[in-house]
């Protein structure tokens, strides 16, 4: 029996730790049959080796999303090694240090405009690069933690988020005409890399000890990964503007 995601092709970005929801979506991916092709910054070389843990070899391409060099040559690399792409997952997010862990009233703006600009602007900047690989419509599929509440902890990385959920729904009106779907998975918290940057983040995720209604495993990314998978592929082909929780249900919870 063929995977969800026969023949289609790939582009995902984020593949830092085995740890993470891209590499479990990279994996669940190709185990559905899909190609896939990787982008890494600002160390490719850590993403390579990691990649060599996935069931298949893949490439991996240098990408810096705020790069607009970089971005408007992405195209072409990409075409080196795949013709065509029918989805991508944005899983890109960055604040500095003096963004988070309870710093919210006294960031400079230059460090919320390049939280902004990471973590939300790149999926548009990301996906409108990619764009001439998509002449067939697609699956755009990013990452979220719900903008719709205050997390300690968390600070400026919660207005980034509420961008790219707003961003999401824009891309999602404008790429409609096009067969492009838009969507985000908002899963959880879990010990990735990006978590660990965060400090005080255990009094974030204890939440979910207390509030979540099915039990929440911050080791195990594979239910949002087959979040993403299931986005990818043409189960939802008219879901668009989305955001799919993968939360162990935390978000319909009030107390």
């Amino acid at each position: 029996m063929s995977g969800i995601l026969e023949g289609k092709r790939i582009l995902i970005t984020g593949v830092l730790l085995e740890s993470s929801i891209a590499f479990h979506a990279a994996k669940l991916a190709q185990e559905q049959g899909a190609e896939v092709i990787l982008t890494a910054f600002p160390r490719p070389s850590l993403t390579e080796r990691v990649a060599k843990k996935l069931p298949n070899p893949v490439k991996v391409l240098e990408l810096d999303v705020s790069s607009p060099e970089q971005l408007a040559g992405i195209a072409d690399q990409v075409r080196e090694y795949l013709p065509s792409l029918d989805g991508i997952v944005h899983s890109i997010g960055f604040a500095p240090q003096d963004a988070l862990g309870g710093n919210f009233l006294n960031t400079p703006w230059e460090s919320v405009a390049t939280a902004m600009h990471v973590s939300a602007y790149s999926l548009k900047s990301l996906t409108t690069a990619l764009l001439p690989l998509m002449q067939d419509g697609g699956s755009v599929v990013g990452l979220t933690f719900d903008a719709q509440f205050a997390w300690p902890q968390y600070d400026w990385m919660g207005p980034a988020k509420a961008a790219l959920e707003s961003t999401n729904r824009y891309l999602a009106r404008y790429l409609g005409e096009r067969d492009i779907r838009c969507n985000l998975v908002s899963a959880g918290p879990l010990g990735s890399m990006a978590a660990k940057s965060i400090p005080g983040f255990g009094d974030l995720a204890a939440t979910w000890d207390n509030r979540s209604p099915m039990k929440w495993d911050l080791n195990d990314p594979e239910p949002a990964g087959r979040g993403v998978v299931a986005l990818l592929s043409d189960w939802f082909p008219k879901t668009t503007g989305e955001i799919v929780h993968v939360d162990g249900g935390l978000h319909a919870i009030g107390a």
